[in-house]
């Protein structure tokens, strides 16, 4: 997985077991349902999660607890 995904060396071994099986599921779903989009899904969650973990700082502040009302939440289609 290293060679392919480098970033892959931020998440810890369990974190890692699990990307590689969600990969896995994403890529068989791929080709036995026709589903592309959720292998990209799997990767960029995360490759996301790894880009957070690669900061220390960044990491230590999403790992603070939150609360009160953050406002609306806007979705876009």
């Amino acid at each position: 997985m290293p060679e392919v995904f480098p970033w892959v060396r931020h998440l810890t071994t369990d974190e890692l077991r699990s990307f590689t099986f969600e990969l896995v599921e994403a890529l068989s779903d791929a080709a036995e349902l026709d589903l592309d989009s959720r292998s990209e899904e799997v990767i960029v969650g995360w490759r996301a999660t790894a880009r957070i973990k690669a900061d220390p700082a960044e990491y230590a502040d999403a790992r603070k607890p939150t609360s009160g009302d953050f406002g609306p939440v806007e979705v876009s289609v």
